[in-house]
C-alpha cells in the first residue's frame, strides 16, 4: 500500500480506504519530533489509573491547538496512535498523514466508514486510536459541545480501554483566535483510564454518558490565572473580538475590535485590556466579565434568546470552495448566496461555471459546525459537507463566525426541545 503513495490524492476522497500501519521509519520520526517537542514546551504528562493496562486504547482527548497531538504521542510511545483527522488536513500530505496511520473525516456528518476504520485499527492493526469529540479547536478554551450519545455508542463497540486526555495550557500557548504560539508557557497533560475494556460493556449507555461529561471538562483561562504564570506577550488580545465578537457595555454586536493587549468597541468606546495574569479589566467603568469564557457564555445566552424568539436570520453573499482531493486542493466555485436560520444552512446561486448551485444542511443534521479563523489566510469560514462532498463558505461579513458557530448550536438543541415536547 505504502509502494503505491504516488497514486494517493490524484483521486477523490474515500473514506472506506482501510487505515495504513506505521512503517518503522514514521515510528523513529515520531520519537525525534516528540523529543524536540519536548524541549521547547517543556510540559509535564501524567498517567492515572494505567498500571498494567496493555494497548490499543480508544484515546478521547480534547482538543484547543495543534499542540495537542505532541501530547498524545508521548502519552502512547513507545508505541503510536491513529488519528481520525480532518479531511482537509490531508491536502498535499496524504500519503504522510496515512504513513501515521491517520484517517479521514468530514466534519458533522455521519460516516459507517469511519467508524469501521477505528474499528480496523484497534483490532486488525492493533493500534491506538485518538478522537477528538469536540471535532474542532475549542474557540474559547473552554469545552465546546460534543455528540456524546454517539461516543458512548463507539465506545461500546470497540470494546478496548477508554483514555481521557486533557491538556492545559495549550489554548494559551497558541489560541485559535490568533494562530501562532506565545513564547514558552506552563502546559499539563494528564491521560487516565477512563472505562475497563469490562467496563464498556457492563456500564448502561447512560452511565457511560454521565462519566463523560464527568471527566470531559477543561477551562485554559482559569488555568492561566490559578497557576499564576503571567504571559508577557505584547499581543496577548490581538483578534480576541472574533471569540468576543458582542459589547457587554452598549449590547451593540460585531462592534468589538482588538489591538495589542486591548480590547475595545468601536461604537461606544468601551475599553478592556487582557492583563498578564488572564483576566480582563476595563479600562475605565464596569468590566463586566474579568473571565474570557464567561463573556464567551454570554453570548451564547443572548443568541439561544434569539433562537427561542424566532428573531435569528443571516443572510450575505459568500465565497464558495470546493475541496476537490489532496492533490488538487481547493478549488474556488464562485459566490453564492448565503443563509443561515431555522431551515439551517442553505446556499443557492449560479456559479463561475454557469451552473446553478443549491445546497442545504438542516437544523436536526447537525449538532454544532467547523469554524476557522483566516482559514489558511484566505478569511474566515465555514466548514459545510455531505458524505461526498466538503465545502469552504466565505461569508462576506465582518466577524460573525462566532455567532454562526452559536446559533448552530442553539439551533439544533431548540429543535430537539421541540420535538421531544411534541
Amino acid at each position: 500500500m505504502i509502494l503505491n503513495k504516488t497514486k494517493l490524492g490524484k483521486k477523490k476522497f474515500d473514506t472506506s480506504e482501510k487505515p495504513w500501519k506505521s512503517p518503522w521509519y514514521i515510528k523513529a520520526l515520531q520519537r525525534v519530533l516528540m523529543a524536540y517537542y519536548k524541549v521547547i514546551t517543556g510540559y509535564k504528562l501524567k498517567k492515572t489509573g494505567m498500571e498494567g493496562v496493555e494497548p490499543p486504547y480508544l484515546i478521547l482527548q480534547n482538543h484547543t491547538a495543534f499542540l495537542d497531538f505532541g501530547l498524545v504521542a508521548d502519552f502512547v510511545r513507545p508505541d503510536t496512535t491513529a488519528f481520525v483527522s480532518s479531511i482537509e488536513e490531508f491536502v498535499g500530505r496524504e500519503w504522510l498523514m496515512r504513513a501515521c496511520g491517520c484517517m479521514y473525516k468530514r466534519k458533522f456528518t455521519p460516516d459507517v466508514n469511519v467508524i469501521k476504520n477505528i474499528v480496523y485499527s484497534l483490532k486488525t492493526n492493533k493500534k491506538s486510536v485518538t478522537i477528538y469529540p469536540e471535532a474542532r479547536f475549542s474557540i474559547a478554551g473552554v469545552t465546546e459541545e460534543g455528540d456524546l450519545e454517539s461516543y458512548a455508542r463507539l465506545i461500546r463497540l470497540c470494546k478496548v480501554p477508554v483514555v481521557m486526555g486533557i491538556g492545559k495550557g495549550t489554548f494559551i500557548m497558541s489560541p485559535q483566535f490568533a494562530k501562532h504560539p506565545y513564547k514558552k508557557i506552563p502546559i499539563e497533560a494528564e491521560f487516565k483510564l477512563l472505562f475497563t475494556a469490562e467496563e464498556t460493556q457492563t456500564l448502561s449507555k447512560e452511565e457511560i454518558v454521565n462519566r463523560l461529561k464527568e471527566n470531559f471538562v477543561y477551562d485554559d483561562f482559569k488555568y492561566w490565572q490559578e497557576n499564576g504564570f503571567k504571559v508577557k506577550s505584547k499581543y496577548r488580545a490581538k483578534n480576541l473580538h472574533k471569540v468576543l465578537y458582542q459589547c457587554p457595555h452598549c449590547n451593540t454586536e460585531f462592534s468589538m475590535n482588538s489591538d495589542k493587549n486591548r480590547l475595545f468597541c468601536e461604537r461606544c468606546g468601551h475599553e478592556w485590556e487582557l492583563l498578564e495574569t488572564g483576566f480582563l479589566q476595563a479600562k475605565e467603568g464596569e468590566t463586566y466579565f474579568n473571565h474570557v469564557p464567561d463573556w464567551y457564555r454570554w453570548e451564547r445566552e443572548n443568541v439561544k434568546k434569539q433562537v427561542e424568539e424566532g428573531t435569528y436570520a443571516l443572510h450575505a453573499k459568500a465565497r464558495l470552495e470546493h475541496l476537490v482531493c489532496s492533490h488538487t486542493g481547493f478549488k474556488k466555485l464562485g459566490t453564492v448566496d448565503f443563509y443561515h436560520d431555522q431551515n439551517g444552512f442553505t446556499l443557492n446561486g449560479k456559479l463561475d461555471d454557469g451552473s446553478e448551485f443549491n445546497f442545504n444542511r438542516s437544523v436536526p443534521s447537525m449538532y454544532s459546525c467547523h469554524i476557522e479563523y483566516d482559514f489558511k489566510k484566505r478569511g474566515d469560514a465555514i466548514d459545510l459537507a455531505t458524505q461526498d462532498e466538503t465545502y469552504f463558505v466565505f461569508p462576506e461579513l465582518y466577524n460573525h463566525l462566532t455567532k454562526i458557530h452559536l446559533a448552530t448550536e442553539e439551533l439544533f438543541k431548540f429543535h430537539k426541545l421541540k420535538e421531544q415536547n411534541c
